[in-house]
């Protein structure tokens, strides 16, 4: 009576095919591809192997028809395909070699004005003579297509060591890049959290950055994949945490300093950024009222033991440059704009003071 032939049998039979190169069978060495076929007593498959010129390929392919013969069924009619794995891409390790330092823009809650922060902190340090790039990470929200005028600008791919790499926006000397140049600005994205960390990977290694002091990053509020997705795809050079004085903003950026200096992830904090710090009228610049309570920022940066970056004056024209598409930071002449230069100029010393006494931060593996 024949045997009955069946997926498990043929692999207990090529697990006793060992491939001489390692010793260890073809089975665990995941050379025996999940594709077995099997109609009566025809058996068919595929080995694996990593290159086309591998010397055991013809000894192997014997091996498994006569281990099937053997251990499975004398009668069965065995067909072995032979396939060349695609040659694994090496890993880059950086992926954005021309840019010297990578500086993530974060909060611990929404509302507190960090966007508006990252892009005039860009605009800011352009307008001091470095070349700055800007990322505007908040895959669900983004609002830098907005804050410079750029909606519904046309990017164009060319060709980088024959890799096709998207240019970025440039305005106002900043090269800029957001998921909200690529999709309708209308549309509401429902992406899982898997989707999102991969758009923005491709954001990062798949645009043409170039040479940059200062790549920053506009993060996300809070913490989710997306901040992971970026510790582990880049080595930040540092992280700027930008709150208010409210102490539930307070709490906030206190966990997100919690989070990224944890042993894990080790990014090192440059410093906060206390925005909203008080009310000015317009009519009347020598006025100030607390609405959101007086020095909670400096009080947090204390405690943290790291530097307070800048006070950020909450003021109507703010608001109206990152609505009009032109950053405050771009009027010299503006009181609140010198509030951005001193934020950009205490943004250079903090991070000459953590590279001339820290590491290089190393990309983030988890497990």
């Amino acid at each position: 009576m024949q045997q009955t032939l069946y997926p498990k049998l043929i692999l207990d039979a090529l697990s006793t095919v060992r491939y001489p190169g390692t010793g260890r069978n073809i089975v665990e060495s995941d050379m025996v591809a999940d594709d077995i076929t099997i109609n009566g007593h025809h058996v068919s498959f595929t080995l694996q192997f990593s290159r086309p010129t591998d010397p055991f390929i013809k000894s192997l392919v014997k091996a498994a028809e006569a281990a099937i013969k053997t251990y499975a069924s004398e009668d069965a009619e065995v067909i072995v395909n032979v396939k060349t794995l695609p040659a694994a891409t090496p890993e880059r390790t950086n992926p954005l070699p021309g840019v010297k330092n990578i500086i993530g823009i974060s909060s611990g809650k929404g509302g507190v004005g960090k966007s508006t922060v990252a892009s005039n902190l860009a605009v800011a340090l352009a307008a001091e003579g470095y070349s700055v790039g800007l990322l505007d990470a908040d895959i669900f929200g983004p609002s830098a297509p907005t804050m410079f005028g750029i909606e519904g600008e046309q990017l164009y791919i060319h060709q980088v060591d024959g890799q096709d790499k998207i240019i970025p926006a440039e305005k106002y000397g900043v090269k800029v890049l957001s998921i909200g140049l690529l999709v309708d600005k209308n549309a509401s994205l429902t992406w899982r959290g898997g989707m999102a960390s991969r758009a923005l990977t491709q954001l990062i290694t798949d645009a043409d950055w170039g040479s940059l002091d200062y790549f920053l990053i506009d993060m996300p509020p809070g913490t989710s994949d997306i901040h992971l997705t970026l510790v582990q795809t880049l080595a930040l050079t540092g992280i700027i945490i930008v709150t208010t004085p409210q102490e539930v903003a307070l709490a906030d950026a206190r966990r997100g300093y919690t989070m990224f200096t944890d042993d894990k992830v080790n990014v090192p904090v440059l410093g906060l950024v206390q925005n909203m710090a008080w009310f000015t009228p317009e009519k009347h610049p020598d006025e100030q009222y607390y609405i959101f309570g007086k020095d909670g920022g400096a009080a947090l940066a204390r405690e943290l033991n790291i530097p307070l970056l800048a006070d950020i004056p909450l003021v109507g024209r703010i608001r109206e440059g990152g609505d009009n598409g032109a950053p405050i930071a771009l009027n010299s002449e503006s009181l609140t704009a010198q509030a951005f230069r001193h934020l950009a100029r205490e943004t250079v010393d903090a991070v000459e003071r953590r590279n001339a006494n820290l590491p290089p931060t190393a990309k983030v593996t988890l497990k």
